[in-house]
């Protein structure tokens, strides 16, 4: 088994003295002098050599060995290490690990023959406390004979630091009228030797006073605990108002302050506390103030205070405890001269009130202190005199806020008691702005009165509000304006106008797309307009009803099967406004067959998909004689319309049709047609069935635009009609003084259509200069015109527009 040796080297007495206190910690451990060296100590393991005992393998516990820093004796040996391998074989060492060949380096080395460890440099305990080593017998061929064993080397520490302050100068503050013992701050230093020792005791003094201003107090104020650092104060007397700071003189030492030292400054101002009340200087005040001005500053009062300028306890409050029932004034400090700003916030009226006594009253921000004497409550009385000026007229409100209906009456008063002269000289008004030209006024009561009706509609309202200004004079010419605010109230003046007033039904279908959508249009806003109600008369109501769809939409449909053809079904549309407005209509109601898609069917389809049956081709025979004499009746009816239109242009006494609806009730059945191409039957209109007579079709080039009967606009209605004549004309070269009769006759009736409209006479005179009907040729012959509007009029007229379709 194999056994480490050490010899530990003691360069002093003490420190082997010291050293051996530490071998107990070795078990099995005994100090031998070696005889080579007196200053080396050979350090070998006792082995039992019992008889019968086996050896057991001990390791060494080696103690730290302590070097001094900063030695100048290097390098120095510190060690020699020896393994019992070298009674047998050759034996190198090596030593590893911080301070050899980790950093810091090239601090210890090994002498690898005799295993002697020596320090090459002076150590710093600061830079490292201590290093631990492994150190490593080796053979010549580098294999490790014995295990690794670690040697700790421990720096001992030198005061070779001075203690230092954190900072070059301290800061602190202390308030006036303080008592001794009280804190003020605390300093504080470090020292970078071992904390362990002595080398790194401090402890604090202050060695020097000085105060601000200088002299101002002599004894010592403040004292320092040596071993904190906490600096308190030691006497009374400090009154910011004589002694505005101090400057101390700190010194610490190590070493319980015999060792090495440093210095720094302390810094301590005395603090502000609120122990003077501000007080005015004057106290009594005269100013004049203008009437009907605001918002300037009237006067400054002036009030002084002891305490440090700048802080809460030097700026000072102004109040205005009495004279100010009004609100008038207002009183604020100005933040750089600490003066009162006596201010007017409202206008003063010289009439009113002509003389104002203010009492003005002042405090500190801050409270004052228990410590400050005990005066009263400085205040100051300021006279105010309002002076008198000529004012000009006062509106009692701006803007005039009325709420009208704009159903008003033109003469309803709508404002009264408009403004008034504060100098009670008598007032004139007028309006300045009034777009619409709505209102007027009473120029000298000054009422608003309604002009005109209103239109809501207007272009100038604005979320319906109409703006106008009046305008008031003084009889000194001094005039005030103010603005006129007019609320239009929505009323409900129009009914709602149901529309379409024509359309179609299904015939045998239960689809609601197949019913006829209807709606109506009112003029009126909400809530006088949607939702509407829409009812059936009584009568109406056994064939058709009608289903709400939403609050604007309704469906017309059909209770029971109804023939195909036309019908005139009268609703009432009916709107929400309170009262609620309604109208009657008559709608033209188309029933047909429809295809998959709910559409009408043309004529021929229709009957086609129909079960018509054998009769089929009769109806159509039927149908196309009927076309052909409608044809014939609305070319004769066209000439005699264009003729008499040219007759009416010439002597410029036309009557204009105002109606854009269906123009096919437009034609009035004649007593006797005369002899026109020699032919002494007349056209009958009786043979066409009541349903088709109504709505017998006339070109638009001779009768006024489709819809309903024209209406005269130029006369008042249920007038008496004149006297026609009546009586035929014995020669019949007085036809045309004949018709001339009626026409200007016509022209006069009020009751009957415009000029563009058939008109019934007994007698058209006998023979006819005009030719065949096939020969017209004139302005309105066929191939000028186009006849698809007839595709619009229903099933019955379709086979007509096939016959006139140039394609």
């Amino acid at each position: 088994m194999a056994f480490w040796s050490l010899m530990l080297c003691f360069p002093l007495g003490a420190v082997l003295c010291q050293g051996s206190t530490e071998f107990p910690l070795i078990p099995d451990l005994h100090l031998q002098p070696n005889t080579v060296e007196s200053e080396l100590i050979v350090l070998t393991p006792w082995i039992p050599q019992s008889p019968g005992l086996s050896r057991v393998k001990r390791d060494w516990i080696i103690p730290p060995i302590r070097v001094l820093e900063n030695s100048k004796q290097v390098p120095e040996d510190l060690v020699q290490i020896k393994s019992d391998k070298i009674f047998t074989s050759q034996v190198f060492y090596r030593l590893e690990g911080p301070g050899v060949d980790q950093e810091p380096k090239n601090l210890f080395d090994i002498d690898e023959k005799t295993g002697i460890i020596r320090s090459k440099h002076p150590l710093d305990r600061e830079k490292h406390k201590s290093f631990k080593l492994k150190a490593f017998a080796l053979s010549p061929s580098g294999q490790r004979l014995e295990n690794p064993t670690t040697i700790e080397i421990m720096v001992l520490d030198q005061n070779d630091n001075r203690p230092s302050f954190i900072k070059n100068q301290f800061t602190g503050s202390v308030s006036e009228f303080s008592v001794p013992g009280t804190s003020v701050m605390s300093v504080l230093a470090t020292d970078a030797d071992d904390p362990s020792t002595d080398n790194a005791i401090l402890s604090y003094s202050i060695i020097g006073q000085e105060s601000e201003p200088g002299d101002a107090v002599t004894k010592v104020m403040f004292g320092i605990n040596n071993e904190t650092g906490a600096i308190y104060t030691r006497d009374v007397g400090f009154d910011r108002e004589v002694v505005k700071s101090f400057r101390l003189k700190l010194q610490v030492g190590d070493m319980s302050g015999m060792g090495l030292t440093s210095e720094s400054v302390a810094i301590i101002r005395v603090t502000d506390i609120n122990n003077h009340a501000p007080q005015f200087r004057p106290s009594m005040y005269h100013v004049s103030a203008v009437e009907n001005r605001k918002d300037y500053e009237l006067c400054r009062v002036n009030a002084t205070d002891r305490d440090e300028p700048g802080t809460g306890n030097w700026e000072i409050k102004y109040t205005l405890t009495r004279g100010n029932p009004g609100g008038h004034f207002v009183v604020h400090t100005d933040p750089d001269s600490n003066q009162g700003v006596l201010t007017v916030v409202k206008p003063l009226d010289f009439e009113s009130q002509s003389e104002y006594t203010l009492v003005l009253t002042v405090a500190n921000r801050n409270p004052l202190s228990s410590k400050a004497p005990n005066v009263p409550v400085s205040s100051a009385t300021v006279v105010v005199t309002v002076v008198n000026e000529n004012e000009a007229p006062r509106f009692r409100e701006d803007p005039i806020q009325i709420l009208v209906p704009e159903s008003v009456v033109p003469g309803t008063i709508l404002k009264t008691n408009l403004a008034y002269d504060p100098d009670q000289t008598g007032l004139r008004y007028d309006i300045i702005r009034d777009p619409e030209r709505w209102l007027e006024i009473n120029k000298v009561t000054g009422e608003i009165i309604a002009r005109r009706p209103f239109n809501i509609r207007s272009t100038y309202l604005r979320n319906g509000v109409y703006n106008a200004v009046v305008r008031a004079t003084d009889a000194e010419g001094m005039t005030t304006s103010a603005t006129l605010l007019i609320t239009l109230k929505e009323t409900n003046d129009y009914p709602p106008q149901l529309v379409p007033l024509s359309g179609t039904v299904c015939h045998h279908s239960h689809n609601p797309d197949s019913a006829l959508l209807l709606t109506a249009l009112d003029e009126d806003l909400a809530p006088h307009a949607e939702p509407f109600t829409f009812e059936l008369p009584d009568q109406m109501a056994l064939n058709w009803t009608i289903v709400p769809v939403n609050k604007t939409h309704a469906r017309l449909h059909s209770l029971v099967e109804l023939e195909l053809g036309q019908y005139a079904v009268t609703v009432q549309v009916m709107d929400a406004g309170s009262p609620a407005l309604g109208s009657f209509s008559q709608i033209n109601v188309t029933v047909c067959a429809c295809d998959s898609f709910s559409q009408c069917r043309s004529e021929t389809a229709a009957m086609s998909g129909s079960s018509v049956g054998i009769s089929f081709i009769a109806l159509i025979i039927v149908m196309t004689a009927i076309a052909l004499l409608l044809l014939l009746l609305l070319l004769a009816v066209a000439i005699n319309g264009c003729t008499s239109r040219r007759h009416l242009q010439k002597d410029s006494a036309l009557l204009v049709g105002e109606s854009q609806e269906d123009v096919r009730d437009n034609v009035f059945n004649y007593d006797e047609q005369g002899g026109g191409e020699e032919d002494e039957n007349a056209y009958n209109l009786d043979l066409l069935s009541p349903i088709e007579a109504p709505h017998i079709p006339v070109p638009s080039f001779c009768v006024g635009p489709r819809g309903k009967q024209p209406l005269r606009k130029d006369t008042p209605h249920n007038l008496p009609s004149p006297t026609y004549p009546r009586r035929p004309p014995a020669d019949p070269t007085d036809i045309e003084d004949y018709i001339n009769d009626g026409l200007e006759a016509a022209d006069r009736d009020p009751n009957v259509p415009p000029y563009d409209t058939a008109l019934i006479y007994d007698y058209e005179g006998e023979g006819s200069l005009a030719g065949s009907l096939s020969s017209i040729a004139s302005g309105c012959s066929d191939g000028d015109q186009d006849y698809d509007y007839l595709n619009d009029w229903g099933p019955r007229f379709k086979k007509l527009a096939n016959m006139y379709d140039p394609r």
